[in-house]
């Protein structure tokens, strides 16, 4: 599938105003004591939702249907929506709900546009920031009040020189977690709680390796065209494709990406 480069930038533009436009709805809830859904079940760690998750993915869904009505869309808080095309996308209108409660920065708007279920596009957006990541093959970009720069993921080939990053160190049980603190004793440094953020940071040359663990496809499919546009490697811990979530390693140089996946092979699924 080729994609020409004017329709591709065309559709950036597009997806940039989108999420800004959505986002925005956001920021009314922030720091405002929004009331907070748990859906979680059986006695499970809080998975919140808010009126702003719904509202933003609904602003979403809407632009998108307004300007393509044959495309599909998928979300975190809405029933899906197939469409005729091969083209669809996916949303997660609020990655890092967790922090987005606790009136935390590392949370944003994720927007994936896919061919044939394949992410071929990748939209973060701050709202609070302004801050905007996009990534495809058309090239990984930074942008915030005016300012637009090209990105690319720093040279690290060596766990003992790098910085990991994760959400929460209570994403991993059992193998998983003992896989992890395997990666993180040989790292360099640790922080927790970025979420979306995390690989935000890696693109941007800040952070050379995200694991995480237990995600869904609305958690990821932005992600996956920023960071291989910006020259790094995501994939599940068994070095596939992991569009459709579950165990994550980002890695901003691909000698470090081997060198992570051999530590967590012991736990990587099947």
């Amino acid at each position: 599938m080729s994609v020409e480069p004017e329709w591709l930038a065309d559709m950036e533009r597009f997806a940039e105003a989108l999420v800004r436009d959505a986002g925005a709805l956001s920021l009314a809830q922030f720091r405002c004591g929004t009331a907070v859904v748990d859906k979680s079940v059986n006695g499970a760690p809080l998975d919140p939702v808010t009126a702003a998750d719904r509202a933003v993915e609904a602003g979403l869904r809407a632009g998108i249907s307004e300007r393509f009505p044959d495309h599909g869309v998928f979300g975190e808080e809405h029933a899906a929506a197939p469409g005729s095309s091969p083209w669809s996308w996916m949303i997660d209108p609020i990655d890092g709900t967790r922090g987005f409660v606790s009136g935390f920065l590392h949370w944003g708007v994720l927007l994936a546009l896919r061919y044939r279920e394949r992410p071929v596009m990748g939209v973060v957006h701050q709202p609070f920031t302004g801050e905007v990541w996009t990534g495809s093959s058309h090239g990984a970009r930074f942008t915030c009040h005016g300012e637009v720069r090209n990105l690319r993921t720093r040279s690290c080939g060596e766990l003992a020189m790098a910085t990991l990053a994760t959400t929460d160190p209570y994403l991993f049980e059992g193998a998983e977690a003992d896989a992890f603190d395997s990666v993180r004793r040989a790292v360099r440094l640790t922080r927790f709680g970025a979420d979306c953020y995390a690989y935000c940071m890696l693109a941007m040359g800040q952070v050379d390796l995200v694991v995480e663990s237990g995600l869904q496809p609305w958690d990821v499919q932005a992600l996956i065209p920023l960071v291989t546009a910006a020259g790094g490697v995501i994939s599940d811990w068994n070095g596939d494709d992991c569009r459709d979530g579950g165990q994550v390693v980002a890695a901003g140089d691909p000698a470090l990406h081997r060198a992570a996946l051999k530590l967590l092979a012991p736990a990587a699924a099947d």
